[in-house]
């Protein structure tokens, strides 16, 4: 049986970045070499990721990115179990590499999973690995990506954890022949906007909202208008009056901006067209809020139980 050196073990913690003792025991297990110690920790950490599977992961960290010629920006949310994770400078990273695979592909989870990050390793091992080592569940959760012909993509981040990584982060595209620089923070002002408002916008513009979102909001102002008593042919006519107040309160273009409440977006992005001499149009948004719409289940996950279950004590 080959000598397993510290030097040995050394090298393949470099390389996995899983823990000494694993390490270890995959070149004992292995005889030595390097490669099918690998195979053998990547197969451990698949068994540890299955199990870890069905717990809650609404933690981790948002990442976005903007392409070299401003033309392009993208987000994904990485999820783990706890906050802790977050902190991570290995999770976090990674986050930011899988941004960077996002870039050069369409926004689906399942093509970015299944890219390649610089260093060679696809996306999915290097979650699957993390598992390994880190002992928590996660997934990519979602992905975004927004690009323009002409204009630029700006983000913005909230709540940053480093660069690049946030708890909140904003996307928006503005389209547009004119100065990309002006354009850029035009749409960056916009991102905090989206981020800052207290009325998170659901839409672009009323044509946009969610057929649902709108009947759900109807008939929670109409059960609300004939609990006054009033006859039907006027609470039509209430509905009518506040459904498009609510529109408006709700819907990007409409709302007031945040760093001039006595202008709406709309009028912002008409005054930056007067600027430039030329059209410009928010082509589109997006905001991703750490966790948002996971379900976290009644309890986390049993780390006590874990810990013993490790130490052969349960």
């Amino acid at each position: 049986m080959a000598e397993i050196t510290a030097a040995l073990v050394k090298d393949l913690r470099e390389r996995s970045g899983v823990g000494m003792m694993d390490c270890k025991k995959a070149l004992q297990e292995n005889d030595g070499d390097i490669n099918a110690s690998l195979d053998w920790l990547r197969a451990k950490g698949l068994s540890k990721a299955a199990k870890k599977a069905d717990r809650a992961a609404a933690e981790g960290l948002v990442a976005g990115k903007i392409s070299a010629d401003g033309k392009t920006g993208v987000l994904i949310e990485l999820n783990a179990e706890t906050d802790f994770v977050s902190k991570n400078e290995t999770f976090q990273n990674n986050a930011r590499a899988i941004a960077d695979v996002a870039l050069g592909v369409d926004d689906g989870v399942d093509a970015i999973s299944a890219g390649k990050t610089a260093g060679g390793e696809l996306v999915s091992d290097v979650i699957t690995n993390m598992i390994a080592t880190i002992g928590e569940n996660m997934m990519l959760r979602r992905a975004a990506r927004l690009t323009v012909d002409q204009g630029a993509v700006a983000i913005y981040l909230h709540n940053k954890q480093g660069d690049d990584v946030a708890r909140l982060a904003v996307l928006v595209a503005l389209e547009g022949a004119g100065d990309q620089a002006v354009l850029k923070e035009v749409a960056r002002k916009i991102a905090l906007h989206v981020a800052g408002t207290p009325m998170p916008p659901l839409a672009l513009s009323p044509e946009d909202l969610d057929p649902a979102a709108v009947e759900k909001e109807k008939k929670f102002l109409t059960d609300q208008a004939l609990e006054s008593g009033k006859p039907i042919g006027v609470v039509e006519k209430m509905i009518e009056g506040r459904i498009r107040k609510w529109q408006e309160e709700v819907v990007l273009l409409k709302q007031p901006f945040v760093m001039n409440p006595d202008q709406t977006i709309e009028q912002l992005i008409a005054e930056t067209a007067k600027e430039l001499g030329s059209p410009v149009a928010v082509k589109s948004f997006v905001r991703f809020a750490l966790g948002e719409g996971v379900d976290k289940g009644p309890e986390g996950p049993d780390f006590a139980a874990e810990v013993a279950s490790m130490s052969g004590k349960a």
